[in-house]
């Protein structure tokens, strides 16, 4: 595999935690900032990395198993890799990715208890070397999961799991992040907007040289305060 020239960041968590608010606002600061952005989420990103996500967010599939559900979404991981990713990196690009190979271990298995080990061989066969320069994994204190969980109604097979389900998946984003500290930046989210922002600006700010303390940074961090409140 050829050296990539961009830099990859991802973005993990568990349903409900804030993930696509902060994944959207990050993508239009660094836009702002002049770097060229490559925006992903998965599964999808392809035409069938979307037909695969189709099929395994719709409650329709009910008798779809966890064996094949990993498959699915380690084909489509597959597709956006080879199709998307690489070539963007060679470009140069800033990829942004919600969801990469952590949400598999966390979803298949700490969720739906496939083995971990032959998980991550499959991750590895799938992403052939390519791992994230940085990821940043969103979570909220248990007992706020918990509020939330018992609020929130399910909007796709995968939330249809049920709050058992989702509670193993958040344990087992915090397992990967205790695992590997240096990739993986763990972010509390239950605070204002602009607070996980600025953790996440910070936590990758080595890597892209962007001056957490900028003119720049501030006046986006308050605009987005403007628009939203605490959770």
């Amino acid at each position: 595999m050829e050296s990539k020239k961009g830099i990859f960041i991802t973005f993990e968590g568990s349903d409900g935690v804030g993930k696509s608010t902060q994944v959207a606002f990050f993508a239009g600061l660094l836009e702002s900032l002049g770097f060229d952005v490559l925006l992903l989420r998965e599964p999808g990103g392809t035409k069938i990395g979307e037909e695969i996500r189709e099929m395994l967010l719709d409650v329709k599939n009910k008798e779809l198993t966890s064996e094949s559900e990993l498959l699915l979404y380690l084909a489509a991981r597959s597709q956006i890799i080879n199709e998307v990713i690489r070539p963007a990196l060679e470009e140069g690009k800033v990829v942004l990715c919600d969801r990469f190979s952590d949400s598999t271990l966390a979803y298949q298995g700490y969720g739906r208890g496939i083995d971990a080990a032959f998980i991550k061989h499959a991750n590895e066969f799938v992403c052939d070397g390519l791992v994230p320069d940085k990821t940043i994994l969103f979570y909220i204190p248990e007992e706020e999961q918990k509020k939330r969980l018992d609020r929130r109604k399910a909007k796709d097979r995968i939330e249809e799991a049920g709050k058992d389900f989702a509670l193993r998946v958040a344990h087992g984003f915090l397992e990967i992040a205790q695992e590997e500290p240096k990739r993986v930046e763990a972010v509390c989210t239950n605070g204002l907007h602009s607070e996980t922002a600025r953790h996440v600006i910070k936590a990758t700010s080595d890597l892209l040289g962007v001056d957490p303390e900028s003119e720049k940074v501030a006046t986006a961090l308050e605009a987005l305060d403007a628009m939203h409140v605490k959770k």
